[in-house]
């Protein structure tokens, strides 16, 4: 058996050769890295992995920590329950709080709005997206044969993640309920421990989007907001308009994954 290694477009390729069958394993995109910020621990701070973190919790009662996907978040969330605190903080908290401008940070997010609906429901949909960055602005929108309000306002957040070239802090506003509590109360996560199913036993609805949108937010950290729909709201408004177009488009894509639930 032979065995080689060589690049190609920068990719790690590792080639064995046992005649006539030839293996190649090619590694996959790792995960985005986690950061821990400890505000209430034996030792509070900023670790690098669960590891590091988990010690400076275990046996800690009223410990107070949480997970980030990049440094600057995690030092916004420390620098906000500093804050917020009644009690005195360690100085190492106060000299690592001082270390991230909260105005810059802001600038540094990624700011989504998005909408999707259905008419009737189910019946001709579409999905509208606003993505503000600074002084860039981008719209997405597409509009499909036979789906649901519920699918169009999941594939609005779906698009828009996906639209990201790298892991991104975002704040993404919506008129779902739907979409915010299942994310926010743990809803999805939950229906997923559990082989997909309810807490009465029922099937949830539109796993296959659950399952892509569970995915992407392990990769970019999101914030959800609900806004109140057709109330004023600039970009939410345009995202109905983006979505009423793309419906009314001669060229509608297939849902395939509806499967004739509303």
């Amino acid at each position: 058996m032979r065995s080689f290694v060589y690049t190609q477009d920068d990719k790690y390729v590792m080639v064995s050769i046992c005649t006539p069958t030839i293996h190649v394993q090619i590694p996959t995109m790792a995960k985005a890295k986690k950061i821990y910020a400890i505000f209430k621990g034996h030792q509070p701070g900023l670790y690098d992995t669960w590891d590091e973190a988990s010690a400076q919790v275990k046996g800690f009662k009223g410990a107070v920590y949480k997970s980030f996907s990049s440094r600057e978040e995690a030092i916004l969330w420390l620098r906000q329950c500093v804050l917020d605190e009644q009690e005195p903080v360690s100085e190492q908290l106060i000299d690592l709080i001082k270390t991230v401008d909260p105005a810059e940070k802001r600038d540094k997010r990624i700011i989504i709005h998005t909408d999707g609906g259905a008419s009737p429901n189910p019946g001709k949909g579409g999905y509208g997206i606003v993505l503000a960055h600074g002084q860039h602005r981008k719209e997405l929108s597409a509009g499909y044969k036979l789906t649901t309000n519920n699918r169009m306002e999941m594939m609005a957040v779906i698009v828009a993640l996906r639209s990201l070239k790298q892991p991104s802090e975002v704040t993404l506003f919506t008129d779902s309920k739907y979409v915010v509590d299942s994310i926010s109360k743990g809803w999805a996560k939950k229906w997923r421990s559990m082989g997909w199913r309810r807490s009465d036993g029922q099937l949830a609805e539109n796993i296959d989007l659950w399952e892509q949108l569970l995915l992407l937010l392990d990769d970019h950290a999101v914030e959800f907001k609900w806004v109140k729909g057709h109330a004023g709201n600039k970009e939410n408004e345009r995202c109905d308009q983006l979505v009423e177009k793309a419906r009314k488009s001669a060229k509608l894509l297939v849902d395939e994954g509806y499967k004739g639930k509303t």
